[in-house]
């Protein structure tokens, strides 16, 4: 692992421009982004609907290669798949002829984790974890839309990775059973540690998650302030909002992101 204090994930300079299809023309995502994330840092990444969030966690994870630019992983350039990182998304990815158990074990069945001993107390180590023992021959059918978020929470947590990539991973939710996945996400965190990235809309999920957020211009991406978050952790996902700390800090980001709003599409 990359020793405190050091930079593990840096972009510098990052533009992505998308090719046109037809007579439909180029589209640039970003533009000139920098960025750096310190191990076990919680970042989170807000700006409208298509400036780029969402790309510049698929450059972390290697999924994507930018039209200029760097992007280095633990102080390597990152140009291929970036195994040291996971991704959850906002889609439900559950594979329906599966149990919890089945859709938590498919990190080994792919061979992510060949070499692991314990394979069956691995598995069940991390649907304790995420709240959801009891439940481990139930289908996704026979979740609420929350217990199969902590599915998907466990899928990628079993990987152990080093990073973990959120996209709006709870962006479906209503806003009582956000705020249960959100304690729950910092409850974890609190014990693994991952850096997490972690996209959001939601500037008062920013708030009460990350310790900085980064917010982006519309489209072309470009990173227009990082604020760094000085609520004291640990944070109680409910009445961290009734902060004056709180306050100040999401008057001071809407302040920023209010004028980049309603620009862009989703990419």
């Amino acid at each position: 692992m990359t020793p405190v204090g050091e930079w593990l994930i840096s972009i510098a300079g990052a533009r992505v421009v998308f090719p046109g299809r037809g007579a439909a023309p180029d589209v640039t995502a970003l533009d000139g982004v920098t960025l750096s994330v310190a191990p076990q840092d919680f970042v989170a990444l807000v700006g409208p609907s298509g400036c780029g969030k969402s790309t510049v966690l698929n450059l972390i994870a290697g999924l994507l290669a930018p039209t200029a630019g760097t992007v280095t992983y633990g102080g390597r350039p990152v140009t291929g798949v970036n195994t040291r990182v996971g991704y959850m998304t906002q889609k439900d990815t559950l594979l329906p002829w599966r149990t919890t158990r089945g859709n938590v074990a498919i990190a080994f069945e792919l061979g992510a984790r060949k070499r692991c001993d314990n394979v069956a107390e691995r598995i069940q180590r991390y649907i304790t974890m995420v709240g959801l023992e009891g439940f481990e021959h139930h289908y996704p059918s026979q979740l609420s839309g929350g217990m199969r978020k902590r599915v998907l929470l466990a899928r990628t947590l079993i990987y152990e990775p080093e990073t973990i990539l959120m996209d709006e991973p709870f962006g479906a939710l209503d806003a009582q059973l956000k705020l249960v996945m959100q304690g729950e996400l910092l409850r974890i965190w609190g014990e693994t540690r991952n850096t997490v990235v972690f996209v959001t809309h939601d500037l008062g999920e920013a708030i009460t998650l990350a310790d900085r957020v980064m917010i982006f211009t519309g489209r072309p991406g470009r990173i227009k302030a990082v604020q760094e978050i000085d609520i004291p952790r640990p944070r109680d996902v409910f009445s961290v909002r009734f902060s004056p700390r709180y306050a100040e800090l999401y008057e001071m980001l809407w302040e920023t992101l209010r004028g980049e709003v309603g620009k862009g599409e989703n990419l």
